[in-house]
């Protein structure tokens, strides 16, 4: 069991060693790693670090998620003009 208080995306993007990370409920939240795993070890202790740092400077703290999911997806790309 994983445990995370927010919901978590992870991307993979064009190179396969670097994957990117964030959480939609945790405004500001993001990171990278070099595979799944790693994503998760770094959101783990990074939410943690970033609640702190939230209430250290007096801003709001979302209220966690109640069931929070962890979604894997490749990285989103942006459609060119044409």
């Amino acid at each position: 069991m994983l445990d995370i208080q927010y919901s978590l995306v992870i991307e993979a993007t064009s190179d396969p060693s670097f994957f990117g990370f964030y959480s939609p409920t945790l405004e500001g939240f993001t990171g990278v790693g070099h595979s799944i795993e790693d994503c998760l070890y770094k959101a783990k202790w990074g939410m943690e670090e970033h609640l702190a740092l939230l209430r250290e400077q007096g801003l709001p703290v979302p209220q966690a998620d109640a069931n929070p999911t962890i979604l894997i997806q490749n990285e989103k790309r942006l459609e060119k003009a044409a």
